[in-house]
């Protein structure tokens, strides 16, 4: 192997590196009861968060994004976002794309404790040498009561 592909090897780790970094930064901003200020730096300006088949809505544009992102707080007292198994293709220098499974425990302002999981399918790009999501997907198994569980309505713990 020649030098130059050994420099394309590293910038392919070190570009998947910076992506799970990235996603890590979602996960505490999430964490920080969904902080659009912080959410801000995360995203493209093009950006496209789409939790329409999950009853969440989709928002286009960073500023619809980082709105959504304000709200969310109305209906979540805690939250903590665990993202797990990243399956990161990097596509050309400045675009990305991944799936994380998502594993999320939560308190809803309706008192209910809720055990959620499910999949996020990501798309990056890289603007000014800095990796940002460009969309994000996603796909709930289930947020379940904890109390109740997710047998019988894999979806009580939203209701």
């Amino acid at each position: 192997m020649d030098i130059n592909e050994l420099a394309k090897r590293v910038q392919r780790l070190e570009d998947i590196e910076a992506i799970k970094q990235l996603k890590a930064e979602y996960a505490d901003a999430c964490d920080d009861l969904y902080n659009p200020k912080r959410m801000r730096g995360l995203f493209t300006k093009d950006a496209v968060w789409d939790g329409e088949k999950e009853g969440f809505g989709k928002y286009v544009g960073l500023d619809e994004v980082c709105k959504f992102f304000d709200g969310a707080k109305d209906s979540l007292l805690f939250g903590v976002h665990f993202f797990l198994q990243p399956r990161i293709k990097i596509l050309s220098d400045t675009e990305a794309e991944g799936v994380f499974y998502l594993w999320q425990t939560s308190t809803m302002k309706s008192g209910k404790d809720i055990f959620l999981a499910g999949l996020e399918f990501d798309k990056y790009r890289k603007e000014n040498g800095k990796w940002k999501m460009s969309h994000m997907t996603l796909k709930l198994f289930y947020a379940a009561d904890i109390k109740q569980g997710w047998k019988d309505d894999k979806l009580c713990g939203l209701k």
